[in-house]
């Protein structure tokens, strides 16, 4: 309910004393047509007023205007963190919880050693996923407040592809099948791996969250009219065109129902967005709808090109 009033209150400011304004203004217009007709004598210092009154009223439109924008945009950014808080602290909690009554478990001397190897499994599992979830939340914090420079170098794509694809695969307790990888082996990229895995790790994670209970996420790199092009494709929930555009900001989630049903704090387009930028290039979603499925689409330079003009440098 606080949000709500930090929003109105500003709102209705506003457009109280922009009225006020085009009240005053109107009245000025009035007051100096009916001066003139009365005296012409008076045309220079009426139209002088008229002046600046126009001048004055739109100088106080436009700061009301961008005063009002701008405290929108604070607020909804506010909005947007203690949302991303609550998600943080979910996110947080059920590993915890998960490796706390596992380790308890674990003390109970009547256990049998194939329960203790399955709770072990588990507790590391949830370990990594603590792991990968706070490195995701740093990196969005330096690429927030400005990152260092990356070292890129060509790079054989598949390779990468396919490691990243089993650590989430096991990671989500999937068979690796469930991803499918097409392109050369020699297939090449330039750019800095450690960005490039966090990229792909994000992306491959995204598709098969955001499937069903059978997910199936395809993989493909081609070239085309000199550049790279990475896709990632899943035959998930989808995403509305309104959406889609927003999915890469900070802390965004779509509103629906089905997204609310799976745990994520929106950070991980923003850190896919935002490392493919520096890396020089592009990043895209494209969806014909909801329950259609999402293809994520990067495109990086050729690695050619990024070293001629690495060397022009």
């Amino acid at each position: 309910m606080s949000s709500r009033r930090s929003i109105t209150v500003p709102i209705v400011l506003a457009s109280v004393a922009i009225t006020l304004s085009i009240t005053l203004l109107v009245g000025w217009t009035l007051l100096i047509v009916q001066k003139l007709e009365e005296s012409q004598a008076a045309v220079a210092s009426n139209v002088s007023i008229l002046v600046l009154g126009i001048v004055s009223f739109i100088f106080i439109v436009t700061v009301l205007v961008l005063f009002s924008v701008f405290l929108v945009r604070e607020v909804r950014e506010v909005r947007r963190q203690e949302s991303f808080i609550d998600s943080v602290t979910h996110e947080l909690k059920s590993p915890l919880a998960s490796i706390k009554l596992g380790v308890q478990t674990l003390g109970r001397e009547q256990l049998d050693a194939s329960k203790r190897a399955e709770l072990r499994e588990m507790i590391r599992q949830d370990i990594d996923r603590l792991s990968i979830f706070i490195d995701d939340v740093l990196q969005a914090s330096r690429l927030t407040y400005g990152s260092e420079g990356f070292d890129s170098v060509e790079l054989r794509l598949e390779p990468m592809v396919l490691r990243c694809a089993a650590l989430i695969a096991e990671r989500r307790g999937y068979e690796a099948s469930v991803i499918s990888v097409d392109m050369p082996a020699d297939f090449a990229v330039w750019g800095d791996q450690a960005a490039l895995e966090v990229i792909l790790k994000n992306l491959i994670d995204n598709g098969i969250k955001y499937s069903g209970d059978s997910p199936k996420v395809e993989v493909r790199a081609y070239r085309e009219s000199g550049r790279v092009y990475i896709e990632v494709r899943d035959h998930g929930i989808g995403i509305s065109t309104q959406h889609r555009k927003r999915i890469f900001q900070r802390f965004f989630r779509v509103p629906t129902v089905s997204v609310r049903q799976r745990k994520g704090t929106g950070l991980g387009l923003f850190v896919v967005q935002s490392l493919v930028r520096n890396l020089g290039g592009k990043v895209s979603a494209d969806s014909e709808g909801e329950g259609k499925g999402t293809t994520i689409r990067v495109r990086l330079p050729e690695p050619r090109s990024r070293e001629a003009d690495h060397r022009r440098g």
